[in-house]
C-alpha cells in the first residue's frame, strides 16, 4: 500500500465563479473547490440550496475579507414552478399537501407577478436554515414541529414571465437579500387559486457577478493543477459596485505612514482604495471626508 500523501495547502487569493451543480450543498462545493486549488483559506458569499444550481461565488485567501459585502447584494434567479401542487417545503423535495385543477391563462398570471413586485413581506419557510433557540428551522420541520415565524420585508425588483404551458411556469426574479424564491412560488400559486411549488432554481447573478463564464467543479478538475489559479477572478471582483479612490504621490506617501488623506467630495459609505494600481483595501471615510489607514480593511502586503 502506498503511503498517503499529506495535502499541502497554499496561499491562494482570488474569487472563483462556481456554477454549482444540483444536489450539492454550498459548503460541500466550497470544500471540494478548496482542495482543487489547494487553497489554505476559503469561504462562500451566502448559501445556495442543494436544490438550486448556478452562481456561487467562492472566496480564497485575501478575498475572504470582503465576502460579507456580497451577503447584502441583490440576486437574480431563473425559477420553474409547477402549478396545482402544494408541498410542505414549497419545493419539489417536500411532501405533497394538496393538488388541484389548474385553470389558469397567461392573462391571469401577469397581474399576479406585478402585484408581487416591489416591497413585500415574506414569512420564512419552516424548511430553512433560520434558527429558533439555536436550532435550524429545518430540523424542527423534520420532526413535524411548526413554529410561528415573523414576516420579513424583502424587495422584488422584477419578475419576468418566460414560459407558461399547462401547469408549468418559468420566470426570472431579481430580488433583494433574504428573499425565498420557494415562498414566492407558493405566493404565486395561492394568488392564482391553484397552489404551486418550486421545481427548479438557478442563480444567474450575485451583485455585479454573473453566471456567464462560471465553471463547474468538473471543468476545474479537468484543468491542469498548475493552471487552475488563472481561472480565478481578482480579489476586487467582489468590490466593483464600490466607489474607487486611487492614491498617488504625496497622498500615497502620507497614507503609507499612517496619516489620513482627504477624499474627493461626495463620497459616502464604503470605498475601495488603490495605490499604484494595487488594491490596498476597503474603508469608510470619517468626519470631514478623511480616510485613516486604521479604518481600512487592508490586504496583506
Amino acid at each position: 500500500m502506498q503511503p498517503r500523501v499529506k495535502k499541502v495547502w497554499q496561499q491562494v487569493d482570488g474569487v472563483l465563479l462556481l456554477d454549482k451543480s444540483l444536489g450539492m450543498s454550498s459548503n460541500d462545493a466550497l470544500q471540494k473547490a478548496r482542495r482543487l486549488f489547494s487553497a489554505a483559506k476559503g469561504g462562500h458569499t451566502g448559501t445556495l440550496d442543494p436544490l438550486a444550481t448556478g452562481l456561487l461565488p467562492l472566496c480564497f485567501g485575501e478575498a475572504t475579507k470582503f465576502s460579507a459585502d456580497l451577503l447584502d447584494a441583490d440576486k437574480t434567479y431563473e425559477a420553474e414552478l409547477r402549478l396545482g401542487v402544494v408541498t410542505d417545503s414549497g419545493d419539489a423535495e417536500g411532501a405533497v399537501l394538496s393538488t388541484s385543477t389548474v385553470d389558469v391563462r397567461e392573462s391571469d398570471i401577469l397581474p399576479v407577478l406585478q402585484a408581487l413586485t416591489g416591497n413585500i413581506l415574506q414569512v420564512p419557510p419552516m424548511h430553512s436554515a433560520l434558527k429558533r433557540d439555536g436550532r435550524p428551522l429545518y430540523e424542527l420541520a423534520r420532526q413535524g414541529i411548526v413554529v410561528e415565524r415573523e414576516a420579513r420585508p424583502v424587495t422584488i425588483h422584477a419578475i419576468e414571465l418566460h414560459e407558461f404551458a399547462g401547469d408549468h411556469l418559468r420566470i426570472s426574479v431579481s430580488c433583494s437579500k433574504g428573499t425565498y424564491i420557494r415562498v414566492l412560488a407558493m405566493d404565486i400559486g395561492a394568488a392564482l387559486g391553484c397552489g404551486a411549488h418550486l421545481t427548479a432554481l438557478r442563480r444567474t447573478r450575485v451583485g455585479d457577478l454573473v453566471l456567464d463564464g462560471a465553471l463547474t467543479l468538473a471543468a476545474i478538475e479537468a484543468i491542469e493543477e498548475a493552471a487552475r489559479p488563472a481561472s480565478l477572478q481578482p480579489v476586487d471582483a467582489l468590490l466593483q459596485s464600490l466607489p474607487r479612490v486611487d492614491l498617488d504621490g504625496e497622498a500615497e506617501s502620507r497614507f503609507s505612514h499612517g496619516n489620513p488623506v482627504d477624499l474627493p467630495a461626495g463620497l459616502a459609505g464604503k470605498i475601495r482604495v488603490y495605490a499604484g494600481g494595487r488594491l490596498l483595501g476597503v474603508g469608510e471615510p470619517g468626519a470631514g471626508g478623511r480616510l485613516w489607514p486604521k479604518r481600512l480593511v487592508q490586504l496583506a502586503a
